[in-house]
């Protein structure tokens, strides 16, 4: 009975957004602008979600190994790792749990 007058426990989310902590992190974002490509991102993440390929200039996240720890931004020489207090958007396929970055440089004729 109580239930039928009180509002609800659960939000309608993604139509009403939560709220976020002050230290939630979100995801990683990277800014090719600035990525040089070293690859050292990569070399210090735990879980290994993150791969760079320098001679394609392609930057690869799986979303589902990342656990935002933080260390890749950490270590960013060019510092083009941020963390955006949002979460990731939800994945019906199992394709799109990648995250591919491509860095456009017009000198090399790559795009």
């Amino acid at each position: 009975m109580k239930s039928l007058f009180s509002k609800p426990a659960t939000a309608m989310y993604p139509v009403i957004k939560n709220d976020f902590f002050p230290n939630t992190r979100g995801n990683i974002q990277l800014d090719t602008n600035l990525c040089i490509f070293c690859g050292i991102c990569s070399k210090r993440c735990p879980t290994g979600a993150i791969e760079v390929n320098k001679s394609d200039l392609k930057w690869e996240i799986d979303r589902t190994r990342c656990i935002v720890c933080n260390f890749c931004v950490e270590v960013c020489p060019k510092k083009c790792l941020t963390t955006q207090q949002q979460y990731t958007a939800p994945m019906t396929d199992i394709a799109g749990r990648i995250a591919t970055s491509y860095k456009r440089d017009v000198n090399l004729g790559r795009s």
